[in-house]
C-alpha cells in the first residue's frame, strides 16, 4: 500500500467515525451508508479511517493556545480576557477561577480521544490484506502499529490530564447493559507502566523515519519520544511521593498515586530520554543550526527553527502534525495596525527571564542589565538577521532610542518577544511597533496585548493580513526537550554527572549564550534546568503549563499577579511602567482535570479528582 500522505487526508470524516457509538451506527445504518466491510475492502476508506484516528493529536499553535489552551493556562502567554465572549469553550475562565466540573472545554479530551481509540481498535480488528487494490499483510500491520501507537499516546494525553482514566484493551460492544461497560480509573503508575511497555514495543516495530511526503506518521522515534516525555511526568513531584493525594483511593480500592517518593523513577527517565538521544542521533536526528562564517548563527537557528521542514534540514524535530492552524495563531499575536487581531500576548514575566547576551540572568551580579531610559547607540549582533530596522541592515537588531530594558538580551529573547518601539516587518510602512493607549496596535480595542508585549516565535517576518501565510510545521517534540529532560532527570538522581553540563551547554551554545558556571549544586543547577526550559520552550505546545504543574509549582507561580508594562499610559513615560494587569487563580484541585458530572452520573465506578 502507498504510505497515506497525512497533509492530504488528516482531518478527513468518513461518515460514522467521529460518534461515540460508531459500531453501532454502522450496524444499524440505513443500506446506502458505509459499514465496516465497504470500509475496510476500499483502499482509500481505509486510508481515511486512519487519517481520522490521527485527526486528534494536538495542533501546537491554534489548539494549544485556544481549543484546547494549555498556553494561556500557564504565566508567559495571554489573552484579551475580553475574548471570552466569543470563546466560550476556551480556558480564558479557567485562568481566573471560574471553571468547573461543568464548564464547556472546547479540547473535549474525555469524549473526543476515547472515540478515536476505539476507531484505532475497529481498524486493527477488521483491516486486512487486499492483494486486488495492492494492499499486503505488511501494509496492514503496520497500519495496526500505527493505531497502537495511537492508543498509547491518546491514553497518555489522558493521564497527563486526568491523572487517572479506564482503559480498554479493545472495542466495546456498545450495546452491551451499562454496568457491564462500566470501568473505573487505572492507578496512574500502572498506566504509565503499561504505557512504557507498549512504546518501547512499538519502537522495534515502526520505521525511524518516512519520506517528506508522510511526515507526521508514527515512528520509532516518535515512539521514545512520547515514552521519554510521560516517564519524566512520572518522576515530577506531582505524582512522585505528593502527600496532597496520599489515600485517594479509586473504585478498586487502590491509591491513584504512589504516596512515596521514588527516586528510581528519575534514573528510569534518565535512561528513556537518553535511548532516545542515542536512537534520534543514529537516525540523523541532531539540533537545528543556521550558520554565518562558519559559526552558530543563534538568531536564526533560533528564528527558523520553528518555520524550517525536515526537508530544509531541520532534523531537530522528532514528532510532529503535518497540518495546523497557523493562519489564526499568526493573525491573533500580528498587530491589529497590520490587520491582525492582536490580542495574544506575552507576560513581563517570561521578558524578564530571557537572559542578557552575555548568559546572565537580568538580576545576576555583571548582567549589565539596565531597566530604565533609551539606548545611546545601534546594537549588532554577528548574525544573518534582518528584522531589527526598516533599512533590513545585516545584523542590526535594535536600534538608539530602543528601552534599556529590551537592548542587549539573549537571541532567543527577539526570537520570541516583540515590543514597544520594534520595528514592525508585517506591513510596508517602515514604522515601529506602537502599544501605547491610542496606538495603532494598541488599546481600547481587546485586539492589543494586554501586557504590552506580543509573541514573534513562529511567526513569518514577511507575513501580510489577508495573504496566505506560508507553511510551517506543527512540532510536537523536538530534539532540544529531549536533551533538557535527560539533564533534568539526571539532576534529580545523580547530580554532578557530566551529561547534565554537557547537554545544557549545547542548548545554551546554539542559543549564543556560554555554558553555565562548572559545580553548581544540585538545587542551584535544578533553577537553572527549569529556567532554560521556559526560555527554549516559550509558547510551544503548553510546555510551561505542563512543567509548572509536574513540578507542583503552580500555586507558587500564580501567587503573584500576571504583570507589564502600563498599556493603558498613552505616553513613553507613562506606558514604561510595571504594572499589574492581571490576578491569576490556581488552587490545589486545578492540577488535574475533573471528570464532567454526567460521566460520572452515567459511570458509578468513575471517582471525581480530589478537590474538584
Amino acid at each position: 500500500m502507498k504510505a497515506i500522505n497525512l497533509l492530504k487526508y488528516l482531518g478527513v470524516s468518513v461518515a460514522c467515525l467521529v460518534l461515540n457509538g460508531c459500531a453501532d451506527f454502522i450496524d444499524n445504518a440505513p443500506d446506502d451508508q458505509l459499514t465496516l466491510e465497504m470500509v475496510f475492502n476500499d483502499k482509500t476508506r481505509t486510508e481515511d479511517w486512519l487519517a481520522n484516528i490521527y485527526s486528534k493529536i494536538p495542533d501546537p499553535y491554534w489548539g494549544y493556545a485556544n481549543k484546547i489552551g494549555w498556553e494561556i493556562a500557564g504565566d508567559d502567554m495571554t489573552a484579551s480576557q475580553r475574548w471570552q465572549q466569543w470563546w466560550t469553550g476556551s480556558l480564558l475562565k479557567f485562568r481566573v477561577g471560574s471553571f468547573y466540573t461543568n464548564s464547556d472545554w472546547d479540547a473535549k479530551y474525555w469524549n473526543e480521544l476515547p472515540q478515536r481509540i476505539r476507531s484505532a481498535y475497529i481498524l486493527i480488528n477488521n483491516a486486512h490484506a487486499n492483494p486486488l487494490q495492492k494492499v499486503t499483510e505488511e501494509d496492514i500491520e503496520l497500519m495496526r502499529n500505527e493505531c497502537r501507537f495511537l492508543i498509547a499516546y491518546y491514553y497518555w494525553t489522558l493521564t497527563e490530564t486526568y491523572g487517572a482514566v479506564p482503559y480498554f484493551d479493545d472495542v466495546v460492544d456498545v450495546n452491551a447493559p451499562l454496568d457491564e461497560m462500566a470501568v473505573g480509573q487505572m492507578a496512574f503508575d500502572d498506566m504509565v507502566d503499561m504505557l512504557d511497555k507498549q512504546l518501547l514495543d512499538l519502537s522495534d516495530k515502526l520505521p525511524a523515519e518516512w519520506e517528506e511526503a508522510f511526515f507526521g506518521r508514527a515512528t520509532s522515534i516518535a515512539c521514545l519520544a512520547v515514552r521519554a516525555r510521560m516517564l519524566l511526568f512520572a518522576a515530577s513531584p506531582l505524582v512522585n511521593g505528593n502527600d496532597m493525594y496520599k489515600g485517594f483511593l479509586n473504585n478498586d480500592g487502590k491509591e491513584r498515586f504512589n504516596s512515596t517518593y521514588d527516586p528510581t523513577k528519575w534514573k528510569r527517565a534518565a535512561d528513556a530520554c537518553k535511548l532516545l538521544i542515542d536512537k534520534a542521533h543514529a537516525a540523523g536526528h541532531g539540533l537545528f543550526y543556521e550558520y554565518i562564517n562558519g559559526k552558530i548563527d543563534p538568531f536564526m537557528s533560533c528564528y527558523n527553527l520553528q518555520l524550517k521542514k525536515t526537508s530544509e534540514g531541520n532534523k531537530e524535530i522528532l514528532f510532529a502534525r503535518p497540518d495546523c492552524n497557523y493562519g489564526d495563531w499568526e493573525g491573533h499575536s500580528t498587530p491589529r495596525g497590520c490587520g491582525g487581531n492582536g490580542g495574544y500576548g506575552v507576560t513581563q514575566g517570561l521578558v524578564d527571564a530571557f537572559f542578557m547576551k552575555n548568559g546572565l540572568s537580568i538580576d545576576a551580579p555583571g548582567s549589565g542589565y539596565v531597566e530604565s531610559g533609551y539606548s545611546g547607540a545601534d546594537t549588532y549582533y554577528d548574525t544573518k538577521y534582518l528584522y531589527g530596522s526598516s533599512e533590513k541592515k545585516a545584523g542590526l537588531v535594535t536600534t538608539a532610542g530602543t528601552y534599556n530594558m529590551y537592548a542587549n538580551r539573549e537571541p532567543r529573547f527577539y526570537a520570541n518577544i516583540r515590543f514597544h518601539g520594534e520595528y514592525c516587518s508585517f506591513d510596508d510602512t517602515k514604522r515601529t511597533h506602537n502599544f501605547l493607549n491610542e496606538g495603532k496596535d494598541g488599546k481600547p480595542s481587546h485586539d492589543s496585548p494586554i501586557a504590552g508585549y506580543q509573541i514573534n516565535k513562529a511567526l513569518n517576518p514577511s507575513t501580510r493580513h489577508g495573504v496566505a501565510y506560508p507553511y510551517k510545521p506543527g512540532i510536537i517534540v523536538r530534539l532540544a526537550e529531549m536533551y533538557l529532560s535527560y539533564a533534568e532527570a539526571l539532576n534529580e538522581y545523580d547530580p554532578g554527572n557530566a551529561d547534565i553540563e554537557k547537554y545544557m551547554k549545547l542548548i545554551r551554545e546554539r542559543a549564543g549564550l556560554p555554558a553555565l558556571q562548572s559545580g553548581l549544586s544540585q538545587d542551584a543547577m535544578r533553577d537553572a534546568i527549569h529556567h532554560e526550559r521556559r526560555v527554549e520552550f516559550a509558547f510551544e505546545g503548553g510546555m510551561r503549563y505542563m512543567d509548572i504543574r509536574r513540578w507542583k509549582e503552580a500555586e507558587k507561580v500564580f501567587e503573584t499577579p500576571i504583570s507589564g508594562m502600563n498599556t493603558d499610559g498613552k505616553t513613553n513615560t507613562e506606558y514604561f511602567k510595571r504594572t499589574e494587569i492581571q490576578k491569576r487563580v490556581f488552587l490545589k484541585k486545578m492540577y488535574l482535570w475533573p471528570i464532567y458530572q454526567n460521566y460520572l452520573d452515567n459511570n458509578e465506578k468513575l471517582v471525581q479528582n480530589k478537590y474538584w
